[in-house]
């Protein structure tokens, strides 16, 4: 891989390119280092203009001077609003719910919209991809996974400083592709075809989960243990009680929810699978026997993601079809039941603290007969302090298997290749956004229990629960 020279406005850059990927990745590689973005770069090479998805016979070796034209451009700044629009009729001032930036599809590329939208639910992840530096991408894969990283450092930053219109997610996206080449498929009109969004989330959870840290009491702690729980895996063989129980560990960065004829509800779909029956090979008796696989989680990540289980490969008309079953998903979930026994021990007394808090508030209810406009003042408030939601010694953990939903990515169509992706985000206490694309629009709460299934409406296919947290009542 040669190192070429690139001169910009009187610096001079040593980059490594590798031309066997786009040109648009090099230049992904120069907005790192100049601030350029690609729609405003005109790379001079030999008496050429570097195109974006070309070389176009330019060869280049070792030493090889490029010369770089394009400003960097003023970054736009928030728009506040006025004191008149933060004014009820009343006088009382009206606290404005703050949307996220939209982003624009280029051809079919709603599911990773979806995703990154989702992603900004995580603060932690969120943190540490915008911190990202030369020091973490040490424990990148590879050249391509640090630029696609820092190209989505860029992406993030830029959405929280823009107002107005949407960002246009090009160079993540040229990036992800040379990535993950399985996302770049075509039709045969030569368009991009649509992907499966939970791939891509799984994908893109791991890939900056590896990568990028975050600072917890002055200590670096990698994003991925926020997003990473374990399992604890006994195996009993059915044919021979004489053979000890297999005991493991697994890890995981998702649950799944199987949509069986009788699942209900999400946490029954989950527990459905965490007993099952498989077949693998004794080494006692030397052949394949029936084993019963029983699964319990040993750790809790601060952030839980589930799929719902709504595709299934159709040999008939060879594509993934949906399951358009109604499954009801909890705002606040309880995951006690799927633990082992020692965490359940571990996670008593955070429970018994967050009933205490709860008792408390309906007893204080009760005895103030205090009027709606009352209870709303008494609600309300801004410097409210949380207890600690992980466990002593583990930062990145969930102490109570409380939590809160923050996120929902769903599916409307017919299948995962085809049909549309939207993501819905938390953005108050009971407000939510619903963000399609390059629209972004404020919801209520009663429209997101909506969204279970049924029908050919919008159908939760990926939740994304948080920490519930624990408010400190002063005495």
């Amino acid at each position: 891989m040669p190192k070429v020279n690139v001169k910009w406005s009187g610096k001079l850059f040593e980059v490594d390119v590798d031309q066997d990927l786009e040109p648009l990745v090099f230049k992904s590689q120069l907005f790192g280092l100049t601030g350029v973005s690609p729609d405003r770069q005109k790379v001079m090479v030999k008496g050429k203009t570097l195109s974006d998805d070309s070389w176009n016979g330019i060869s280049l070796t070792e030493g090889t001077m490029l010369m770089l034209l394009g400003s960097t451009g003023a970054i736009p700044q928030q728009v506040k609003p006025s004191s008149d629009e933060n004014l009820k009729p009343d006088g009382s001032v009206d606290k404005k719910v703050v949307l996220p930036t939209g982003l624009t599809n280029l051809g079919n590329t709603c599911y990773m919209n979806a995703t990154l939208q989702s992603f900004l639910t995580i603060p932690e992840l969120l943190n540490g991809v915008k911190q990202w530096g030369p020091s973490g991408s040490e424990k990148a894969s590879n050249e391509t996974s640090k630029l696609f990283t820092g190209a989505i450092r860029n992406l993030f930053t830029e959405m929280s400083v823009k107002s107005g219109g949407p960002v246009t997610p090009l160079v993540p996206l040229h990036l992800m592709h040379a990535l993950y080449p399985q996302f770049a498929t075509k039709s045969d009109h030569g368009g991009f075809q649509q992907q499966d969004a939970n791939e891509c989330f799984t994908e893109l959870l791991r890939e900056f989960s590896g990568c990028a840290d975050v600072t917890v009491d002055g200590e670096k702690v990698p994003v991925k243990k926020f997003l990473e729980g374990e399992f604890d895996v006994t195996m009993k063989n059915l044919e021979n009680e004489d053979e000890p129980i297999l005991k493991s560990k697994e890890k995981f960065f998702q649950l799944s929810c199987f949509l069986s004829q009788e699942v209900r509800y999400v946490q029954s779909g989950i527990k459905s699978k965490m007993t099952e029956e498989i077949e693998k090979n004794s080494e006692a008796l030397g052949r394949n026997c029936k084993y019963e696989k029983n699964t319990l989680i040993s750790r809790l990540p601060a952030y839980l993601s589930i799929q719902m289980v709504r595709f299934f490969y159709k040999e008939k008309d060879q594509i993934n079809a949906k399951i358009l079953k109604d499954v009801k998903f909890p705002m606040i979930l309880d995951v006690f039941d799927l633990c082992s026994p020692e965490l359940q021990i571990k996670l008593k007394p955070q429970r018994d603290a967050f009933k205490e808090y709860e008792d408390k508030a309906v007893e204080k209810i009760r005895t103030s007969k205090l009027g709606e406009d009352d209870k709303k003042d008494v609600d309300v408030n801004v410097n409210v302090k949380y207890a600690p939601s992980h466990f002593e010694g583990d930062p990145g953990s969930n102490n109570s298997g409380f939590y809160q939903l923050n996120a929902i990515i769903t599916h409307k169509g017919r299948s995962s290749n085809s049909g549309h992706y939207v993501a819905w985000v938390r953005v108050g206490e009971k407000k939510w956004a619903m963000c399609d694309d390059d629209e972004v629009h404020e919801v209520s709460e009663e429209n997101i229990q909506k969204l279970s299934g049924g029908g050919d409406w919008h159908c939760a296919y990926v939740l994304l629960y948080g920490p519930r947290k624990l408010p400190l009542i002063e005495s």
